[in-house]
């Protein structure tokens, strides 16, 4: 769904060159139309074999793409920018997208959904940090159904207390204050938001 309204918003088109930050080929596999791909993501994914041997892959920091302006007909990012840590790097994040593209789409989970899905655990996102740091290693719903080595575990809940920092909508907003910002619901609920702009609604600066 979230793929075809992509292709809905901005009529992708085959010869358009796509730059997916942190993201694999997988999202691609559910659009109804191939772009040319470059996917960028950290090194750490590489060890995974997340990516084929034929995919543009280069491996590199979200914050400081190594890219000129507006090179990019598109920047997807799905569920990233909440990861790369505090407000000033989240604004880092968003300028370099900004730059690079003449289109955008950043996608990223509502602050605002009751339940957290990284860890798929009711409200423990609205608890202080402190509370987070003693209740997310022994309660959260992901430790109970995901079976993973325990340095691992340590590394994803590490990374979840220090460096995931979730978006309202209006700090979106101002992350990308030139974007439409699109809700998707579920139940009812705002579950996650994306920040949409083309070149036709002022982009290109």
């Amino acid at each position: 769904m979230r793929m075809r309204r992509l292709q809905e918003t901005f009529s992708l088109r085959p010869d358009w060159r796509v730059l997916d930050v942190g993201g694999t080929l997988d999202i691609w596999a559910q659009c109804p139309v191939r772009p040319r791909l470059v996917l960028l993501n950290a090194p750490r994914a590489g060890e995974v074999g997340a990516f084929p041997g034929d995919t543009d892959v280069v491996f590199g920091d979200g914050r400081r793409l190594p890219f000129p302006d507006h090179s990019f007909d598109l920047v997807f990012s799905n569920s990233v920018i909440e990861h790369v840590g505090d407000a000033a790097s989240q604004m880092q994040f968003a300028n370099e997208i900004r730059r690079v593209g003449k289109r955008y789409w950043v996608q990223t989970p509502d602050r605002w959904f009751p339940v957290e899905q990284h860890l798929w655990t009711p409200f423990v996102h609205y608890l202080p940090r402190d509370w987070q740091r003693t209740l997310v290693p022994r309660v959260s719903v992901w430790r109970m159904l995901v079976r993973v080595r325990d340095d691992q575990r340590r590394y994803y809940f590490g990374h979840y207390l220090n460096d995931v920092r979730l978006l309202s909508q209006r700090e979106l907003r101002r992350l990308f204050p030139e974007a439409k910002i699109i809700r998707e619901r579920f139940l009812g609920f705002s579950k996650s938001l994306i920040a949409a702009c083309s070149a036709e609604e002022g982009l290109g600066r």
